[in-house]
Formats: C-alpha cells, structure tokens, sequence
C-alpha cells in the first residue's frame, strides 16, 4: 500500500469532502506498516474497498413549522461496512451536517465500533435540520417526515440507528413511533438510545461519557497515575459531556470548567450534583448556550467567547462536536500543564492539536477508542432487545466497564512504542482496522 498514491486517488473521487479524506488519511498512515506485512490484504485490495462507504441514501424531509409554512431539509444515511454485523451508527441533526461529515463519521464508525468486541457494522446519518430553538410539535414532525423516508432501509438485522449530535431520547422516541406504525409491527430493536420504559438501555444516556471516564482510568493507571483529585475541563452539555461530568466526579476528580457556543463556565470548586444535573436542562431547553449555568450558580463564572481549554486543567476532555480543538487550543492546553487530552467526541481534535499533543509527549487517546462506550451499550440495548431482557443499571456498567478495558488493552497491544510508551491513536486503528479487514477477507470479493 502506498498512501500517497490511494490519497491522490481518494481526493480526485472526493473532491473538497475534506472531513472524510482527513480521517482516511489519519488511519492509512497508522496502518501502512501493519497492512504491508499482510500481502493476503493487498491481493484482495481491501483498503480500497473499505475507505469508500456501501452506499448512500439522500432523501428530502418536508415537514411544517407552528406557523404552518412548509420547510425543507435534506436527510442522509451512509451504510459504510456491515462486515462484522449490521450497520450500526448515529443520526445527527445539526446545521453543519453534509455528506462529507457523514462519510468521516460512518468510516470512524466501523473501526470504532469493531473495538467493541460487539458484532456491529459501521454507519452514519442525520439532516442539516437545525433543532435549536424549534418547538416539541416542529422536532416531532420533522423526525416523522425524517423517518417517512428512512425506514425502508433500516431494520434489526439490516442497520439499527442511534441518536448523536442534536438527537436524545425525545427524538429517537418521536422516529420509533413513527417507524412502528409505517412497518406495522412492534420491534424496539430497529433504534437505540430509546426511553427506559419501552425497551431502553437504564445506562445508554451516560454511557459514553462514562465510558470515556473508564478509558481515561485505565489510561491513568498504566501510567502510574490516579484521576482522584484531578481538574478536569469538558465542552458541550450534551449527554456525552453530562456523563463525563458525572462519572468523573464519581471518581473522585473535580470538574471545573464546561464551555458552549456562547463561552466558558468555570467553576473553580468543581462541579456539584445540582450543576451536573442541570447540563441536562441546558441542552433540552434548545437555546445552545451555557451562560445560563452562571446565573443559575453564583460560584461559577461565564466569560463570552472563549473556550473550555482557556483554563488550567490537568485534564481536557473534548465532548462536543469533530475540530473543537485546534493547534491554538493545544498550544494553551500546554503552557497551562494540561498532561492528558481524550477526545470523548469523535475527532474533536484537529491533526495539529494531535501532533502538539504527541510531540510533547502527554497521554493523548482518540475518539474512535475513548468515545466507544456508547455505541457499545447501544449494541448491549440490541441484545436486550433481541433476545427480551432487560438487564439493571449495574449489570449494563459492569459490561460496559469490562469493553473498555478491552478497548485500552487492544491499543496497548498494537500501540505499543520501543520506549513503553503507547500511541493511543495508532493502537485503535489498526486494532479495529484488522478485525473488519480480516472479515472481508474471508467473505470474499462482494
């Protein structure tokens, strides 16, 4: 394999699709030794089967707003590589969506997801639809009209979509019904991320920053460190940030500093129960920003237009969205004594903050490794749904524990440097580069 060459042809086949060629990029480059010792992979050409997507579904969503002024978006679903299982993947409603992001997230998706050790394919979707600010009434009718046209290709052993950026529990609650009563037929197990009482995961809400709080520990552990009494900085106030938060705390680490759109809270204490809990409010109000977290606590203090690394941190842990931190942003993180970065947001680091990171030396973890935690207790919800169980919240975080252990373990073995040190982001490619390409291996040529 030569990466410059399947780079150039890459870029003329995905002209300006720059998110998706940067990911392509980032694991051909980590894999190149690895692949070129396995001339069964070069035979069978499988990096040029596995860099492009099975298919891509593109479909208008019409729907009308309170007003009763027709709008229209358009709604997407990239199926990338069912080697190892069903597609399997978020949908994403946020302005910025477009089909280059998508691709990126569906080719992280399948790697990530075969780190799980669970059998689930790689997939990506969602629509340009902006929820911010929209009303309860204007979100269900766009998630019907969304789901009017994706239910065709979707189903429990075909691809079984979750929720991510700008889709929670009321979205995926809002496209179940729909999908139930479009196929006729009662199955809980054709989306994930659903509410408790109808064939949820009691965990799936917190599981990925939870589970990123136990990479980071084992992460910690093995290099002689403990996260108790740490600072920690998040950005976002999503789920993914909410769980961090939470789960950091637990713990034993403070978390100081959470950032929106709008600017940065710090909260030089740390994070009490109350301030966690009402992460969850500032997101389901709609509006996109945090400053409402200083109002509501007077200990804490908002400063416009800055972000959550502008404050001194031993940990940073990037939870919002892919680029949320740049070469400028790691530049900070360093001078401050920042020691550990992981990206519980997929690629929430750009490729100059990476390098800043590593070149300096302090532990750094990507997102395909650390941010696993949610899918795979997605992929906990598809057995419980399959096989009509319902498994206690200590049983999910048990499980849930043990995967990303298996994950850690995984990048050590294949990360692993000649001085003992482990390049978190080498690990987790070709870890779950190998198992989906040895799968299309022995499947053939199809």
């Amino acid at each position: 394999m030569n990466v410059k060459d399947l780079m150039t042809e890459l870029e003329r086949k995905h002209p300006g699709e720059n998110e998706y060629l940067q990911a392509v990029r980032e694991v051909l480059e980590s894999i190149e030794e690895v692949y070129n010792q396995h001339p069964e992979f070069e035979a069978a050409r499988i990096v040029e089967r596995i860099v492009e997507p099975d298919r891509i579904f593109t479909f208008r969503v019409t729907w009308v707003d309170d007003k009763g002024i027709p709008q229209t978006n358009l709604g997407y679903r990239v199926q990338f590589n069912s080697a190892i299982g069903p597609y399997k993947g978020g949908l994403r409603f946020h302005k910025a969506v477009n089909p280059s992001m998508l691709k990126f997230l569906g080719f992280e998706q399948t790697f990530k997801n075969a780190l799980t050790t669970l059998p689930m394919g790689g997939a990506k979707g969602g629509s340009d639809f902006d929820p911010t600010g929209k009303s309860n009434g204007e979100i269900m009718r766009f998630c019907q009209a969304f789901m009017l046209e994706l239910w065709h290709n979707i189903g429990v052993d075909t691809d079984v979509p979750a929720g991510d950026v700008g889709v929670g529990g009321r979205e995926i609650g809002f496209m179940n019904g729909m999908f139930q009563k479009l196929a006729r037929q009662y199955h809980t197990g054709v989306l994930t991320g659903k509410g408790e009482t109808w064939g949820g995961s009691i965990l799936r809400p917190e599981a990925t920053g939870f589970g990123a709080l136990y990479f980071v520990e084992h992460m910690l552990k093995r290099d002689g460190k403990d996260i108790k009494d740490k600072t920690v900085v998040v950005s976002g106030f999503g789920n993914v940030a909410w769980g961090a938060s939470k789960k950091a705390t637990e713990l034993g680490a403070k978390v100081i500093g959470v950032s929106g759109p709008d600017g940065v809270v710090h909260i030089p204490g740390g994070m009490t129960n109350p301030m966690i809990d009402f992460l969850l409010e500032l997101r389901s109000s709609n509006q996109n920003i945090v400053a409402p977290f200083a109002k509501k606590f007077p200990e804490a203090t908002f400063t416009a237009g800055k972000k959550a690394w502008s404050i001194k941190c031993d940990i940073a842990l990037p939870c919002a969205f892919q680029n949320e931190l740049n070469g400028d942003d790691a530049a900070e993180l360093l001078k401050n004594g920042t020691w550990c970065v992981a990206e519980v947001s997929n690629m929430g680091c750009t490729p100059e903050a990476i390098h800043a990171f590593q070149k300096a030396g302090i532990l750094f973890a990507p997102g395909k490794a650390v941010n696993a935690g949610g899918v795979a207790t997605s992929g906990l919800e598809m057995t419980q749904n399959c096989m009509h169980l319902s498994w206690a919240g200590h049983e999910v975080d048990e499980k849930l524990h043990f995967i990303m252990e298996s994950i850690h373990e995984a990048c050590v073995k294949f990360g692993l440097n000649k001085n003992g040190s482990i390049d978190y982001v080498k690990g987790a490619n070709i870890a779950g580069f190998m198992k989906v390409a040895q799968a299309m291996l022995e499947q053939g040529i199809y």
